[in-house]
């Protein structure tokens, strides 16, 4: 049973990640869901909230994740988002884009409509910020896990059964942009207020340039499903980092990335460029074993999941282990990894007025970690939708 939060207290941590700097033993005043004062003393007659030896981090956000425990967003379902959205709420995840993997059409048009249901009768865990198309409209030579046998062309009429089927809900698009007709798409997509980004690409360092010079936003999970950097070729991923603006999707778990690449994406991009994604799959929190992704079968060994040819499916990745690796492999500074995972997927979305760093005026959505940064609670809106069985919140 969760713990009842008032309306209106004071939230009391070890360590708070605000978004400038880490504050020890702050206070964070919380009113009616939102955050209305970080003070180093109470200045009200309302209950406090002690935390305890726990740091207070903005809610993660993961934008790019096809399913956890048995789950998949292809499964389209109410229940199946419901079982990701209360998963990822046990890892400190506030929000995420429930993504789709390249299977029939029927198929993806469900899961789609069943993406825009759910959007709008939100789930009792993570909220469904949205949609993330990741198939369909991908080259063979980097398909990674993604079956190429129901691969489409690139047409506006696709792309509108696509966004009516998803009922508001679609917010990204993936695509290869050496596809014909890929500048008009991108453009297309952006009129609508839908975001693209480059990836499962056979795509040259000219052609990436040229889509983001169209309006693509950057890369999907950058070096993995793309031509990497070479010395007379830097390729999708040479542009993708070179482009001050363009965003770039991490997987941080030591497998899709070396810890050096890890810390030469954050050189190039800063801290402002960089989101951390799970890109997780139906077989997070689960045991080894075998699995389905899409229409292929998957393997799952030491935690890492592999299709049977060997090439890498998504991974059983959770943000707040991302964030670890981020600092302990990477050597990333705290709050930069922090906010990899909370405030620039927020800023790539337009929701950074609302979410991804604990400000005055945001939302009270909120990871409390140990110091191991695992999560013993999560808040979303002033109240817990999740906490471990051996944490509580005292007052």
């Amino acid at each position: 049973m969760l713990q009842k939060l008032p309306d209106h207290y004071y939230l009391k941590a070890a360590k708070v990640y605000t978004e400038r700097a880490i504050c020890e033993n702050y206070y964070v005043e919380i009113k009616h869901g939102q955050i209305s004062a970080i003070i180093e003393q109470p200045k009200l007659a309302i209950t406090i909230v002690d935390s305890g030896d726990i740091s207070l981090l903005p809610g993660f956000l993961d934008l790019h994740i096809h399913g956890r425990e048995g789950s998949d967003v292809m499964d389209a379902t109410p229940q199946a988002l419901e079982v990701i959205s209360t998963s990822l709420a046990k890892h400190g995840v506030v929000g995420f884009l429930g993504t789709t993997v390249t299977s029939t059409w029927q198929n993806t048009l469900d899961a789609f409509a069943n993406l825009g249901y759910v959007y709008q009768h939100q789930p009792s865990g993570a909220q469904l910020l949205g949609a993330y198309n990741e198939g369909l409209f991908f080259t063979q030579d980097h398909k990674g896990a993604h079956d190429d046998n129901y691969f489409l062309p690139l047409e506006i009429e696709t792309l509108d059964q696509l966004i009516h089927a998803a009922n508001g809900a679609l917010k990204v698009v993936a695509l290869a942009p050496e596809l014909a007709n890929s500048a008009e798409i991108i453009s297309y997509l952006k009129d609508q207020g839908i975001r693209t980004m480059l990836g499962h690409t056979s795509a040259n360092y000219q052609q990436t340039c040229d889509a983001l010079s169209a309006g693509a936003c950057g890369g999907v999970h950058v070096f993995n499903g793309m031509k990497g950097i070479h010395h007379r070729d830097p390729g999708c991923a040479g542009a993708v980092l070179l482009e001050q603006d363009a965003y770039v999707e991490v997987i941080a778990d030591g497998v899709h990335l070396h810890p050096a690449i890890l810390q030469l994406i954050y050189r190039l991009k800063g801290p402002e460029k960089m989101g951390l994604i799970s890109d997780c799959i139906v077989a997070g929190g689960l045991r080894d074993g075998s699995y389905q992704l899409g229409m292929l079968d998957i393997e799952v060994n030491h935690g890492i999941a592999r299709t049977e040819s060997g090439a890498l499916a998504g991974s059983t990745l959770t943000l707040e282990k991302a964030v670890a690796n981020l600092v302990d492999m990477a050597g990333i500074p705290a709050l930069d990894a922090v906010h990899s995972a909370s405030l620039r997927p927020a800023e790539f979305l337009g929701l950074n007025d609302q979410l991804g760093s604990i400000k005055v005026g945001k939302r009270a959505c909120f990871a409390l970690v140990n110091e191991s940064l695992q999560v013993q609670a999560t808040i979303l809106d002033g109240q817990l939708i999740y906490q471990s069985e051996s944490y509580s919140l005292s007052s």
